[in-house]
């Protein structure tokens, strides 16, 4: 981590602003106030500060996360170009799980394909094919997105400073290889308490997500972070969020991949049933 008398002003506000906002559990507003809003090098800053901050309290990185892929979600919060932002081990929830709605501000759910990378993607001009052959494993996924900024006011400066909305996510248990598997194809349905609320296929992150995962190894790359073998990542939406209650319970069926799931309870209710985060709840 770079000495706080080499963290630019503006860095060292924005950082303070989302990280203060994360800790007491009160939404603040926006950083574009701080930072100009095509800036997007600055508030990639932020998010590498805020992570840095993270890392000295003990958090570990696994993976990375790409955001906005989906025309859905786009429209939905109205910025239209794709992001990235850091996945921690303290925000993985297992397969299962509950996780206590407290935890969060302003969480929406959304369903998504995770790879665990067999190899590195660190060249320059990757190749769809290149990019096929570093992936091994494919599981569905539910991200929880999440914003520190009040009432998901964002641009694109706004959410990736705060570390491309992220909030938690759950991978599936059980996986793939993606071999010659088509991504693009594959059907995706979201279901509340048994309901289906939102639909998709792979073709709606940015058209295929191994497009997403190319798009990330460019930027990580041009970032000086290049994505590294064992590395998860979250490859983006296919279809629209949706909000969450207590109470409520998510399953996420992604082609034949086997099902994800997660429920939201008060935290009140799993304290008296002794379980901790990240545990399945009986």
């Amino acid at each position: 981590m770079a000495a706080p008398s080499t963290v630019p002003a503006v860095v060292q506000q924005a950082s303070e602003r989302l990280r203060l906002a994360g800790s007491l559990r009160r939404s603040c507003p926006p950083v574009r106030d701080l930072i100009d809003e095509m800036d997007l090098d600055t508030a990639y800053a932020v998010q590498r500060h805020v992570t840095e901050l993270q890392l000295i309290s003990g958090a570990r990185p696994v993976g990375r996360k790409i955001g906005m892929t989906s025309p859905a979600v786009q429209r939905q919060l109205g910025v239209s170009q794709p992001n990235s932002g850091v996945l921690l081990d303290t925000m993985h929830v297992n397969d299962g799980a509950a996780v206590a709605t407290s935890r969060l501000l302003q969480p929406l759910i959304e369903a998504e394909l995770a790879v665990v990378l067999r190899a590195d993607l660190d060249g320059d001009d990757l190749t769809l094919e290149d990019v096929r052959s570093a992936v091994g494993t494919v599981h569905a996924a539910l991200e929880i997105v999440d914003s520190r900024i009040e009432g998901w006011d964002i641009t694109i400066v706004d959410t990736i400073a705060d570390n491309a909305s992220s909030g938690v996510y759950v991978i599936s248990s059980d996986y793939q290889q993606l071999g010659d598997r088509d991504l693009r194809t594959m059907e995706m349905e979201l279901r509340r308490n048994g309901t289906v609320v939102s639909a998709g296929t792979g073709a709606a992150c940015l058209g295929d997500p191994l497009h997403a995962l190319a798009w990330l190894a460019a930027t990580a790359q041009a970032q000086g972070v290049p994505l590294r073998a064992g590395e998860t990542v979250l490859t983006g939406a296919l279809g629209p969020m949706v909000p969450i209650a207590e109470g409520d319970t998510f399953t996420g069926t992604i082609g034949d991949l086997r099902p994800v799931s997660v429920r939201f309870l008060a935290s009140a209710e799993l304290l008296a049933r002794g379980v901790e985060r990240g545990e399945s709840v009986p």
